[in-house]
């Protein structure tokens, strides 16, 4: 078993950063071939997600998506004020489980894995375990 925590930093308020490359690199590394690859996001106002990575403009699409489901506007109690970013973050999810197969993750031909911030711009840790089966 191979665990560990890389670094995403994002450039936006709301940003989706594609971490393919990285998760592949990582499994490659640990030389797993087959097995289960967990990734886990522990911060508040950001998420994980498989989508469509060969068209740039599904990441546009799925921010204001999010922007149309959740107001920015709305008279949250949340001090902070930054409430619709929980609210996102909560609608995406902390956690992905990926299949390995052949030293790579198991993604479909469009699929790419997203890091999710809905806070930013900062500096955020994704922690994985990769276990052989």
């Amino acid at each position: 078993m191979h665990s560990g925590e890389f670094t995403v930093v994002s450039t936006e308020q709301m940003h989706l950063i594609d971490i393919t490359t990285q998760v592949k690199t990582l499994i490659q590394e640990s030389g797993i071939m087959d097995g289960i690859c967990y990734l886990f996001n522990p911060h508040t106002t950001a998420g994980l997600t498989i989508n469509e990575g060969a068209d740039p403009d599904v990441r546009t699409d799925i921010i204001k998506g999010f922007k149309e489901i959740v107001p920015l506007d709305y008279p949250f109690r949340h001090m902070e004020g930054n409430s619709p970013s929980h609210i996102m973050a909560s609608l995406m999810g902390a956690s992905l489980t990926l299949f390995i197969q052949n030293g790579n993750p198991q993604l479909g031909t469009w699929q790419a894995i997203y890091f999710c911030e809905f806070d930013g711009p900062r500096s955020r840790k994704i922690q994985y375990r990769l276990q052989a089966s």
